[in-house]
């Protein structure tokens, strides 16, 4: 419901949770086909929206149109400023079948586009067009998703008012299947080593160009998915710095500290649960890797 920190076991929903990532992929590679470039791939991302997940709008010849996942309809919907849309169904069909869908649509809409149709940071990159293994989707698993979706950009929405530096939106990237937000220092960063699956090096060299905090919420991490933070580069003594609350810890095959979502939601204050990991962790990146006082805090 409205206003509550949803439950959702990631076991319960491991193979609707890995079709619906391959539809997002879909969707941020045809908005990344037509929107303009911006620094560390923030015109790529998708954002939260009332019904679900989408685009925001995308330029497209002297018109714009956008896509959203509209979670309470379950349906893809794709619409022009003309006034003309199109609607994909959300219900169980392989990511071929939905892939083939949403380019019909967007070639009904009069909208051509060219992308490379592979995902990225998955260990198996099946082309979308060839994609029938994943195929499972539970509506209401993915709605429920989308509830923890809202109060994690909730949370995460405060914590971004707090600091006047160089920041990202609160935006949900498709690659990782994660929402994120980033504090930069205003400092370059060295080369990112890069190591993402099915992901050129490149891509990493871009998002993590320059010295950053980031921190987030992805479905894994715990039983019900978790909150994370880390910083690129790590500065010494970061893994080991104590932070708020008792339930969060450092992961070091990640590389970052989480805090399950479930130790989250059973917290007699969820929010200020949430905020004390955000301000904690930021203090440790910021305090060790002395990025000063400029930035805000």
């Amino acid at each position: 419901m409205t206003g509550e920190w949803p439950r959702l076991r990631v076991a319960d929903w491991t193979d609707t949770r890995d079709t619906l990532h391959m539809w997002t992929q879909i969707a941020g590679k045809i908005r990344m086909a037509h929107a303009p470039s911006v620094n560390h791939w923030w015109h790529v991302a998708l954002y939260l929206t009332a019904r679900g997940l989408g685009t925001s709008a995308i330029p497209y010849e002297n018109d714009v149109f956008d896509l959203e996942f509209d979670f309470i309809d379950q349906v893809l919907r794709i619409r022009r400023s003309d006034g003309r849309h199109r609607e994909v169904a959300l219900e169980p069909k392989p990511v071929a079948a939905f892939y083939a869908e949403t380019m019909a649509a967007l070639a009904g809409l009069g909208i051509e586009t060219t992308m490379h149709a592979v995902p990225n940071e998955v260990e198996r990159a099946i082309p979308f067009a060839e994609d029938r293994e994943h195929h499972a989707y539970d509506g209401e698993a993915a709605r429920l998703f989308w509830g923890q979706l809202r109060q994690a950009d909730r949370v995460l929405t405060r914590f971004r008012s707090g600091f006047v530096g160089k920041a990202s939106p609160v935006h949900f990237f498709w690659g990782a299947m994660d929402l994120a937000y980033t504090r930069f220092s205003g400092r370059t960063a060295p080369p990112h080593p890069g190591g993402a699956p099915n992901c050129p090096p490149s891509v990493m060299h871009e998002g993590y160009s320059h010295e950053l905090a980031s921190f987030g919420f992805w479905p894994g991490g715990g039983s019900e998915g978790a909150f994370y933070a880390y910083a690129y580069p790590e500065p010494p003594g970061y893994a080991d710095r104590p932070i708020l609350p008792g339930a969060a810890h450092y992961d070091r095959g990640m590389g970052e500290f989480l805090l399950p979502y479930e130790a989250v939601a059973d917290a007699a204050d969820p929010d200020r649960t949430v905020g004390d990991f955000l301000r904690s962790t930021y203090d440790a990146a910021a305090d060790l890797g002395r990025w000063g006082l400029e930035n805000g805090n």
